[in-house]
């Protein structure tokens, strides 16, 4: 089985990080999501991976290089333009040949893994498999409807009177038998072909296509407040551990992990959270739920339940929350008081807060 990991996408919602770095590349726990993805898709035993690129390809092929640090061979796939899922499958055609393939969205986190899903494909092997999962508003989402065996009687793209609450959230798994399918379709009124309309046309023509539930932590980190949710649930799986230099004024509380190079100078940090290489934390309070990047400055501040992206500096900012702060950006204090700032800074910015 081969993977076909889709980077393209522009990234609207998470303007203005994404004008200057492909969404794809967000740090989650100090590792970019795709990361994650690629990690996740290792976990099946796949090594071959496609990953699909827009105009930022390369930026995304400067971070994941040919895969092989991953246990993996990658191959780029260049899209002109966002034309939809099943778009991607058709430019992808000769990297997959005829070989079975698991789609995984590049943004997309599922960090229980879908290994007992992938079981199941290969075991019974339908024409296509869909991972759903439980929503409470399904109207944003493909959404299944399934027979009581998990076979999928129909599928339909984000209906405004919903006959389910399972939406498709991201990864499928296909036979061969799914080209012929994106060849059949027509595009659909936004104009991109649909990869919901293609399996809807194997169920259509009676092939057997299944669903399978997912019951873990997912999450589309296609906003904000998702990668800061995101962040949160992924730190609460940190185990403790100092490789770099904590001095004898300062305090480490649960589980924090201060990566080699970072120091930690009169400063409390409570985790869980993560400190990258190179960071300078002095004088501050960092609280729980907090990512703090490579090469960072954190003075006279105190921050938590947020992420700081690499080069960031935070001077001066007592009561930061919430916040993600772009890559080389600074923050700094007016002299004017305050209790609380809740920021989303983008990259090489200055902004200015009440002291």
């Amino acid at each position: 089985m081969k993977a076909l990991v889709l980077a393209g996408g522009s990234g609207t919602r998470l303007r203005p990080f994404s004008y200057s770095m492909p969404k794809q590349l967000i740090p989650i726990a100090n590792t970019p999501v795709l990361v994650h993805v690629l990690q996740g898709v290792r976990e099946l035993g796949v090594t071959e991976v496609g990953v699909v690129v827009g105009n930022r390809g390369p930026e995304i092929e400067a971070v994941l290089g040919d895969g092989s640090r991953f246990g993996l061979r990658i191959t780029y796939i260049a899209q002109d333009a966002p034309r939809g899922l099943a778009h991607t499958v058709s430019i992808a055609r000769d990297f997959l040949g005829d070989d079975d393939f698991v789609m995984y969205l590049g943004d997309n986190m599922l960090p229980d893994g879908v290994t007992g899903i992938a079981e199941e494909f290969t075991t019974h092997r339908p024409a296509a498999q869909v991972v759903v999962h439980k929503v409470s508003d399904p109207r944003s989402f493909g959404v299944a409807e399934l027979g009581p065996d998990g076979e999928v009687l129909r599928l339909v793209e984000k209906p405004p009177e919903p006959r389910s609450d399972l939406a498709l959230i991201g990864v499928y798994f296909f036979t061969p038998a799914i080209h012929e399918a994106v060849r059949a379709i027509e595009p659909s009124a936004r104009g991109e072909l649909e990869i919901t309309d293609a399996v809807q046309w194997l169920v259509s023509c009676g092939a057997d296509v299944r669903a399978s539930r997912y019951d873990g932590y997912w999450k589309d980190t296609g906003r904000v407040e998702d990668v800061l949710e995101c962040n949160s649930h992924l730190l609460d799986g940190l185990s403790r551990r100092v490789d770099g230099y904590v001095d004898a004024h300062s305090v480490l509380v649960g589980e924090v992990v201060v990566e080699v190079g970072a120091r930690i100078l009169r400063s409390r940090v409570e985790g869980p959270a993560i400190i990258g290489t190179g960071t300078v934390v002095e004088g501050s309070h960092v609280g729980p739920y907090t990512s703090i990047g490579r090469n960072c400055l954190v003075t006279d501040s105190r921050l938590e339940s947020s992420i700081a992206l690499d080069e960031a500096s935070v001077t001066g900012v007592h009561g930061l929350r919430d916040s993600l702060i772009g890559r080389a950006a600074s923050v700094g204090t007016t002299g004017r008081g305050t209790d609380h700032h809740c920021l989303v800074v983008g990259d090489h910015t200055r902004v200015e807060v009440a002291a």
